[in-house]
């Protein structure tokens, strides 16, 4: 029986272990045991108490947390053992409890597996108890059986005994420190409680540097005098600090520890701050004299440098007298020097100023020739490509031209042969039916005709746009009749008008300018409102987007004074005006309130009955496509 006890005493020893540390001044002690998670993994699952026993032994220990403030049970409300408040901390992870028990459990709470008491005990459908460890390992397997009948098992008809587990947890056992000799007796739900307070129970130095393991008991001999990382005070400059930094401190830093001068003075010993004062006093220190940078050349102890001092003194007085005289002579030739220079400085002065008026003058012209280079070149490369564009336009003209006059010709013979059929026709039934056919191709003709007039004013409207676009961002619209336009504007048969479309390049962004004379929006009435409007262009696709050119809208004075009216913006990327067009053209952007209509009419912006409108799109930074 003894064997079997110290066989249960050692397996319980094993299955226990602890962790410990100091958190806020308060030890906390952490129990590790064995648990189970949710999915069937082995857990290690600590359990955090403050332990009251020990806090009044320590003088370093802060107020112990309340029984309230403890940390919640960890283990699911749907557990039996943590309905009846038994932490989980201490539960084995395999199999049943081996703890030492005051008197031998019944067979009833015994595992028909490990033959352990039961750890959460589960019931099967036979009548057979498990541990929830060895029954999920049993279930783990194929065609699982109970090993007491062999009876088949089916998970869904496996329930916790929770009558079972209320019973064994209020059996009596011995504190799990017993083998330190803790004799106290309590019930297995209890264990956690008190090992919590246990004197016995083994922890980790609270200081945490010191990886000793002791009783709780041994905690306070411990940090008064056996652990090496206890606080201690240096007795030269109280300063406090861990046992093993004390020794470097005093041979390193400490600036009332006493050291020995250097120079073997009579000065045995002096504290470590005083010793660079020491120096400068010291009778055997090394010095040289202070006239040395005249050209004494005296090297000695200190006590030697006053007597040297007192009879040297016309020596350096000498040697000072000749150093100055040197100075004073380097002087005389630096003046010297400086009076040449400052006679050839003015017009050395007046020379620089001439040429740096000069550089100023020719950056300025070349400046200017860059600048007119740069517009000749775009001028020139505009006019090159308008004036292909106008020579295929004028060769599909001449085409056109050349149909017509052919089709007039053929018109005027079909005329003149259905004149000739109707004064000479007799009345016959030949030439009435060579008349029709003839008058078939005459309309056929006339329709042509039309077809081609038609397309020959759309050529010449398109050679008109052709005309007045503009490839430089620079657009100047005319409007004529602003009278009118304003009196329809006001009655609301024309609200807008749309300028002709005008370009960044030849390959670049396609654009138009949006008037309302009568204002739009907030300006409705009172102003007149211009809008700035992105068009689907050729070239979009070679083009960065959205629109990011800075744009200038602008109200021409056709007055002596020119004091034009303007206002500039720079695109919101995230507008959808500025995306590249889906559509012919984006929805217009620009200024309701441009200028209100009492200062357009009153001053010189009109004038035979006309106003100009300036967009200007900045195309300085715009790359090429």
């Amino acid at each position: 029986m003894g064997e079997k006890r110290k066989k249960v005493k050692s397996d319980r020893l094993d299955e226990r272990g602890s962790r410990g540390q100091v958190v806020g001044g308060a030890e906390i002690t952490k129990v590790m045991s064995a648990g189970r998670s949710a999915d069937g993994r082995e857990v290690q699952i600590p359990l955090q108490q403050v332990a009251p026993s020990v806090a009044a032994s320590l003088a370093v220990v802060s107020p112990i947390t309340p029984p309230s403030h403890r940390p919640a049970n960890p283990w699911p409300p749907s557990d039996p053992a943590a309905s009846h408040g038994v932490a989980a901390g201490f539960l084995p992870l395999h199999e049943g409890f081996r703890d030492h028990f005051v008197e031998t459990p019944e067979a009833k709470y015994r595992c028909e597996v490990c033959r352990l008491v039961l750890c959460q005990p589960r019931q099967t459908e036979c009548g057979h108890r498990f541990c929830q460890s060895c029954i999920n390992h049993i279930l783990s397997q194929s065609n699982p059986v109970c090993p007491a009948d062999m009876e088949q098992l089916f998970k869904d008809k496996i329930f916790r005994d929770v009558c079972c587990q209320r019973e064994i947890m209020a059996l009596k056992v011995y504190c799990r420190s017993e083998a330190n000799g803790c004799q106290e007796q309590m019930s297995l739900h209890q264990i956690p409680d008190h090992l919590n307070v246990c004197p016995f129970f083994e922890v980790p130095c609270p200081l945490g540097k010191c990886k000793e393991r002791m009783m709780r008991k041994e905690i306070p001999d411990h940090l008064s005098w056996k652990c090496k990382h206890r606080e201690t005070t240096c007795e030269f400059c109280i300063t406090k600090m861990p046992l093993t930094d004390l020794q470097r401190h005093k041979e390193t830093v400490c600036p009332a520890f006493p050291v020995s001068c250097p120079n073997h003075c009579s000065s045995s010993s002096l504290p470590r701050s005083e010793l660079s004062t020491h120096q400068h006093d010291c009778p055997k220190a090394q010095v040289i004299c202070q006239f040395h940078r005249y050209g004494c050349t005296f090297k000695g102890l200190n006590q030697e440098m006053r007597q040297h001092e007192s009879t040297c003194a016309a020596e350096h007085l000498r040697m000072m007298a000749n150093r100055n005289s040197s100075l004073e002579n380097k002087v005389e030739e630096v003046k010297g020097e400086l009076l040449e220079r400052y006679k050839v400085l003015p017009a050395l002065s007046s020379r620089l100023s001439d040429l740096e008026n000069q550089n100023d003058e020719l950056r300025d012209k070349n400046r200017q020739m860059e600048q007119k280079f740069s517009t000749m070149q775009k001028l020139m490369s505009s006019h090159s490509e308008k004036l292909l564009e106008v020579e295929l336009e004028l060769r599909s003209l001449r085409l056109l031209r050349d149909e017509v006059e052919n089709l007039r010709g053929t018109l005027e013979s079909v005329r003149v042969r259905l004149t000739a059929l109707e004064q000479g026709r007799s009345g016959t039934g030949p030439s009435t039916h060579t008349l029709a056919p003839l008058e078939t191709q005459l309309n056929r003709h006339d329709d042509m005709l039309s077809v081609h007039e038609i397309r020959l004013a759309d050529m010449d409207l398109r050679f008109q746009v052709l005309e007045t676009a503009s490839y430089n961002g620079t657009l100047i619209w005319k409007i004529r009749d602003y009278k009118r336009r304003k009196q329809e504007a006001v009655a609301a048969k024309t609200l807008s008008l749309y300028s002709q479309p005008f370009y960044t390049g030849y390959f670049g962004y396609k654009m138009c300018a949006r008037v309302y004379l009568n204002g739009d929006g907030m300006g409705k009435g009172t102003h007149l409102s211009l809008f700035f409007v992105v068009m689907r262009g050729e070239y979009d696709a070679l083009l960065p987007w959205p629109f990011k050119q800075k744009v200038t809208l602008m109200l021409m004075d056709q007055g002596p004074s020119r004091k034009h009216l303007g206002d500039a913006f720079k695109p919101d990327p995230n507008s959808s005006s500025f995306r590249r067009p889906a559509a012919e053209m984006n929805i217009a952007s620009g200024c309701p309130l441009f200028v209100s209509q009492s200062v357009l009419e009153t001053g010189s912006y009109i004038k035979d009955d006309t106003i100009f409108i300036k967009v200007t799109v900045d195309t300085s930074d715009l790359p090429d496509p």
